[in-house]
């Protein structure tokens, strides 16, 4: 099935080349301004990301306990997703994107305070966690939709693309980084370079960002029955329904890495946090070619949407019995480019099948199902790793999205079939 072509494109302009069309957003004054102060908040973030991950397994020693601080900040998003796509319709991004910027950097200096003073438990990382994962609730949809005001339609693919390859290249960055300071200075410091890293993209937003350059999208007059109505729209169309189902999917099985490798890295293959440092580089390397790759395209089929999603499974699966630490970092390049094709192309596939008025409520869905699944993907596999096997568990982060969205394009395919019955059959 082929979605129908956005509205907002420009089937007259010449076809770019393509090392032209991977870096065409570039060119858009204000997206080189949005996406360099990503650059710094993303190395922070994944600064945090390893930190968290492994001062809850310090703490506690156990895999599902990393499982639960995973589902705690993804918990408020499961609950109010829909709600932060709805406030984002409402109301200025860019303002709420200032707003949420300052929330995140509170928290990582409550961490970064408690860590370094010897007060952290496991109970008040969880409850930090829970309360950053409210202000990503707020932040993600928001964000998600704010790329389109910062480019023309005919960059939308290419900027959501490059936004992902420099959160990914910031992967290879923020791990090290905090490697280094967990190895040396402590945990807590790790979380005190997040928080001023968040200056980043608030001084981009605040100051260097031409408010007078971007494609506004009208605000959203309160009604009732919006994020109703914002389900009706999705569920009218199947493209956009099907592939928000796989992206559900595929967050909440596929993408429990936090999980799955701090337990590959600790016990498989007796490492440390450096070692699960370095699992996130490679990762991160595999996904900038992945997002470039995406990048590239100027359009995509839902079909291309379900073989990037089933390769990602079969790389995962085959991670999961790698027989040695060489094979299992080469298939971690292959994981790391297929998961970020998959996410670059969802997620503009989405946003330009969609219009404007409903691109807030629409994300706010997407990111829902994308991210708050790991409530209940993150201390299923946490229990699988603990109890069963680590690669049981990495095997099944693998096995889901790929038997999903083999059913899916089965499905697809029998579609056409049985309306072509339906037809001979009226025919006759």
């Amino acid at each position: 099935m082929t979605p129908p072509a956005p509205a907002e494109a420009h089937p007259d302009a010449a076809p770019p080349t393509r090392a032209a069309a991977t870096f065409a957003a570039l060119r858009v004054p204000n997206f080189r301004v949005y996406v360099s102060g990503q650059a710094l908040a993303s190395t922070g973030v994944w600064m945090q990301n390893i930190a968290l991950d492994w001062l809850v397994l310090e703490l506690t020693g156990s895999p599902a306990a990393v499982g639960i601080a995973m589902a705690l900040q993804f918990l408020p998003i499961l609950l109010f997703g829909m709600h932060g796509g709805m406030i984002a319709d409402r109301y200025p991004k860019r303002n709420i994107l200032l707003v949420t910027q300052g929330c995140s950097a509170a928290v990582a200096t409550t961490l970064a305070v408690l860590t370094l003073t010897g007060n952290v438990t496991v109970g008040t990382v969880y409850l930090l966690a829970l309360a950053g994962g409210f202000v990503v609730a707020l932040d993600n949809p928001t964000r998600q939709a704010f790329v389109g005001e910062v480019v023309p339609a005919q960059h939308l693919r290419n900027a959501v693309a490059l936004n992902a390859a420099t959160f990914q290249t910031s992967r290879l960055v923020g791990p090290a980084i905090a490697s280094l300071l967990i190895g040396t200075v402590g945990t807590g410091w790790a979380f005190a370079a997040n928080a001023l890293c968040y200056l980043g993209p608030t001084v981009a937003l605040g100051f260097f960002l031409k408010t007078s350059e971007l494609v506004r999208t009208p605000p959203l007059p309160r009604q009732k029955g919006q994020l109703r109505s914002a389900l009706r729209y999705v569920a009218e169309r199947p493209h956009v329904a099907w592939t928000i189902l796989l992206v559900g999917v595929f967050g909440t099985f596929g993408l429990n890495f936090p999980v799955v490798l701090t337990a590959m890295a600790d016990e498989t293959f007796d490492g440390d946090a450096g070692l699960y440092g370095l699992f996130n580089i490679v990762l991160a390397v595999g996904s900038i070619a992945g997002a470039l790759v995406a990048g590239g395209r100027s359009n995509a089929r839902l079909r291309t949407i379900l073989a990037l999603a089933a390769a990602f499974g079969i790389s995962q699966t085959a991670a999961a019995f790698a027989p040695n630490l060489g094979v299992f970092v080469a298939v971690l390049v292959v994981m790391g480019v297929t998961n970020l094709a998959f996410q670059a192309i969802a997620n503009s596939s989405v946003q330009l099948w969609v219009d404007r008025e409903y691109r807030g409520r629409v994300m706010g869905l997407y990111v829902l199902v994308f991210m708050g699944g790991t409530p209940l993907g993150g201390p299923l596999i946490g229990w699988v790793t603990e109890h069963v096997g680590v690669r049981a568990g990495m095997a099944a982060c693998g096995l889901v999205p790929l038997s999903v969205a083999a059913a899916m394009a089965l499905v697809l395919a029998v579609q056409p079939l049985r309306a072509r019955r339906r037809q001979a059959v009226l025919a006759a």
